[in-house]
């Protein structure tokens, strides 16, 4: 396996996979708001937590932080692949569930999990590599795919079973140019997690094809279903994972950009010393975060009190539920199942019940034109006649959000 790891109505978007983004999608949303409607605009189409009040992070955190700064120790430039003291903290935290023991030699710091994303794909490709993705996906990939000039091939995630992942179709896209296969636990955009054993057969499918997993554990812990948050890297042992994490959604300061490229791989097929050369060059090419930010993480990780987590995980799960009963009592939009963790859920858009909407596109633009509430299209992460909801939010803003949408299926109810 060694060789395997070296305004819209206006105009039309381009809805190229490998083009669109979320950032891109909802700044074009933002565009057809009518400034002339004066309600609040309610936008449950970002995972961004901090933009309602009842989502904070700890006074820990931001005492770590302003102490880092007043020190006046860290005003200067950081090792490349991130403050020794910040790699130990973050492979002791991430050890907790391991059934072995990561080093600070595992860990690389990334400005954000959206830079871990890039590493590892950048650490993976080469000419006529192909990589496996799920559908739906966190876009990015897609986007990081193509800059790599990786070719993308799709496994369905299936949603009659709870969204896991279709094995059968990753056993049938796999080749011998297949350098990696992308897993996100819990999952965005589907609120999923996955099971014990199915990760475990992930890891068998994998260790079969002799691709590596790379494991997206951004929401890491935001678990609030029957199911609790495994690691991917509990089967370290029998697959080589690259898991990509940060602090931005389970601390709730993803403005802190402060993420994780981390190897757990006990076997040691990422520890070959080329490897590791190759992806210490590479972050000596990149900007991580900044130094004082990651002086604060050993303080962040080790002394967060458990019931600041398990208030988080209330929230989420009593906003999910509102926000899945409320979704349900709109004729076009279904649930299909209520998420189990993370902070967004798919939902089924049904356009036979609609007069004149053709797409989850014009359905998401027209709806925030007359009721200044932001969903993220379907399309955009690879799912036509399905939409997004973020229920990261305080629960009388998801209240008014779906009332406003079910008054404006209403109008476009298509007559009998």
């Amino acid at each position: 396996m060694e060789n395997r790891t070296s305004n819209l109505q206006a105009a039309p978007v381009d809805t190229t996979c490998s083009t669109i983004t979320i950032k891109g999608i909802l700044s074009l949303l933002l565009q057809n708001v009518d400034e002339n409607d004066g309600r609040r605009l309610i936008s449950l189409g970002m995972g961004d937590p901090t933009a309602f009040s009842c989502f904070h992070t700890t006074h820990v955190s931001q005492e770590a932080v302003v102490d880092a700064l007043q020190s006046d120790k860290f005003n200067g430039y950081a090792p490349t692949v991130g403050l020794p003291q910040t790699r130990r903290a973050i492979a002791e935290y991430l050890s907790r569930d391991l059934p072995y023991k990561l080093t600070s030699d595992d860990v690389f710091v990334t400005s954000g999990c959206t830079q871990a994303i890039d590493v590892a794909l950048a650490m993976l490709a080469r000419p006529g590599a192909n990589i496996l993705l799920p559908k739906p996906c966190f876009p990015i990939y897609e986007l990081c795919s193509a800059f790599r000039h990786l070719e993308i091939r799709h496994f369905d995630l299936l949603q009659e079973n709870a969204w896991e992942v279709d094995l059968d179709a990753v056993e049938a896209l796999a080749d011998h140019n297949t350098v990696a296969m992308v897993i996100i636990n819990p999952g965005n955009p589907c609120g999923n997690v996955y099971s014990y054993q199915h990760l475990e057969k992930i890891a068998e499918t994998a260790k079969n094809l002799r691709i590596p997993v790379i494991a997206d554990e951004v929401y890491g812990h935001l678990a609030f279903g029957d199911k609790p948050f495994v690691p991917m890297g509990i089967f370290g042992s029998t697959v080589p994972v690259l898991t990509l994490g940060s602090l931005s959604k389970r601390w709730i300061v993803p403005g802190w950009r402060l993420g994780w490229f981390v190897t757990t791989d006990p076997c040691g097929m990422f520890r070959i010393p080329k490897v590791i050369e190759r992806i210490k060059k590479y972050f000596d090419i990149l900007g991580g975060p900044a130094t004082f930010i990651q002086a604060a993480v050993p303080r962040i990780l080790q002394q967060t009190e458990e019931a600041f987590f398990k208030k988080t995980l209330h929230l989420l799960k009593q906003s999910s539920d509102i926000c899945c009963d409320r979704i349900n009592e709109i004729p076009c939009l279904t649930c299909p199942s209520k998420p189990e963790g993370s902070m967004a859920v798919m939902v089924k858009l049904d356009l036979s019940l609609l007069e004149d909407i053709n797409d989850d596109i014009e359905f998401c633009f027209k709806l925030v034109k007359e009721e200044s509430v932001i969903f993220l299209p379907g399309t955009a992460v690879g799912l036509t006649s399905w939409i997004r909801v973020t229920f990261a939010a305080d629960p009388s803003s998801i209240e008014e959000a779906l009332r406003r949408t079910k008054s404006f299926y209403q109008r476009h109810a298509r007559k009998l």
